[in-house]
């Protein structure tokens, strides 16, 4: 009988796995690796709040990233590629995803975020929550997950799940879309429903569009807590700042210690603004390079170099396009199956690791739509 079931949950598994973007395969993580990534995650949270990083950057932040509302981002999300000599982090995101696809690759028969991952999850949105209102005990009564027509989104499942856990904890939750909400005063309705929170999945994360002008107004009158928002995301997950982590030298004002000037040589690849090179110098390198535009997401825009024609090259605007050193993803093998590329991501709460997972894929960047791909299982070796 044991037999039987097992392989009617082998089935199972399998099933989930092919309706959702989640591998069947885990997929190994060394432990000095993932200690090494822990230790990068936590060094870029210390300079986050440190104010000479922050005066560092204050030129080259929009108006409004200056403004700091206190409290940090929720569901932060560092990328990793592994090489021989280790880790490297590929790029860094405020309003990281596939934290949901991410646990039912090892729990494929759950309905709903619980246990220890359900309680820090939670807890990160209520310390964000407790930090704007400068109370230990402050608690949002309704929370918004906002996106542009989440419905049509790919994580909208996800977003769901996140709806779930902040209703078991007697939190009113909407899921909408930025026009759906409407500021009085200084604060933001969803019909007559004050919004005292936002969990902000939105990819406008200067929220420049005229369709978040109520919220980006309500967050800088202090009306809303906005979560991930765009102090946070200028300092830790604009593209740019891999320019600033990777050249070491710029960093010395800040008396960053030897051991972390040698973590950032160690994981940060070199990356710089595609107009500091001649057309003739990356098109000779081409293949040491990846370019992706400075405000891309998704992997949107992004050319890995081997692949670049001439025409694209001298159709990228040099002024918003970083170009990278190339840092191929490790490969993973199984039977019966064309290899893998494989990246990792941590999920993350200023220096708090929330969860780690690994994406599978084939073609030329990160995607969760490879057959047996997806965010897959890691295990720690």
């Amino acid at each position: 009988m044991h037999t039987t079931l097992g392989i009617a949950q082998d089935v199972l598994n399998q099933f989930i796995c092919c309706q959702l973007p989640i591998s069947p395969y885990p997929v190994t993580l060394p432990r000095k690796d993932f200690i090494v990534m822990v230790k990068l995650v936590r060094l870029l949270h210390r300079l986050s709040v440190n104010n000479a990083y922050q005066h560092l950057l204050h030129d080259h932040l929009p108006a409004v990233a200056h403004f700091n509302p206190g409290h940090f981002g929720v569901m932060m999300g560092y990328d990793f590629h592994l090489t021989k000599t280790g880790p490297k982090l590929i790029e860094v995101n405020t309003n990281a995803g596939g934290a949901w696809f991410a646990y039912l690759s090892e729990n494929a028969m759950a309905t709903q975020f619980s246990g220890r991952l359900a309680a820090r999850l939670l807890n990160s949105f209520l310390v964000e929550f407790a930090r704007y209102k400068r109370s230990r005990s402050a608690k949002p009564s309704c929370m918004a997950i906002l996106d542009e027509h989440p419905e049509s989104q790919f994580l909208y499942l996800e977003m769901q799940k996140f709806a779930e856990l902040f209703r078991r904890a007697n939190i009113k939750t909407v899921i909408c879309d930025p026009l759906e909400l409407r500021k009085s005063g200084s604060q933001l309705y969803f019909g007559d429903q004050t919004v005292d929170m936002i969990y902000n999945r939105h990819c406008d994360f200067y929220l420049q569009t005229p369709a978040l002008a109520d919220i980006k107004n309500a967050w800088l009158e202090g009306g809303v807590c906005l979560s991930p928002h765009p102090h946070i995301y200028g300092l830790l997950a604009d593209k740019r700042r891999m320019v600033l982590w990777s050249d070491v030298d710029a960093l010395r004002p800040l008396d960053i210690k030897t051991a972390e000037q040698a973590l950032l040589r160690q994981c940060i690849p070199y990356t710089t603004a595609l107009a500091s090179l001649s057309s003739d110098a990356v098109w000779r390198t081409r293949k040491q390079w990846v370019l992706k535009p400075d405000n891309g997401y998704a992997s949107r825009g992004v050319y890995v170099g081997n692949k670049l024609t001439a025409t694209k090259l001298a159709h990228l605007p040099p002024e918003s396009t970083l170009a990278q050193q190339w840092i191929p993803p490790s490969t993973s093998t199984y039977p019966d199956e064309l290899p893998f590329k494989t990246d990792f991501r941590l999920f993350a709460y200023r220096h708090h690791i929330l969860g780690v997972a690994a994406r599978l894929y084939q073609g030329q960047v990160t995607n969760l739509r490879t057959p047996n791909g997806g965010f897959a299982k890691v295990i720690l070796s």
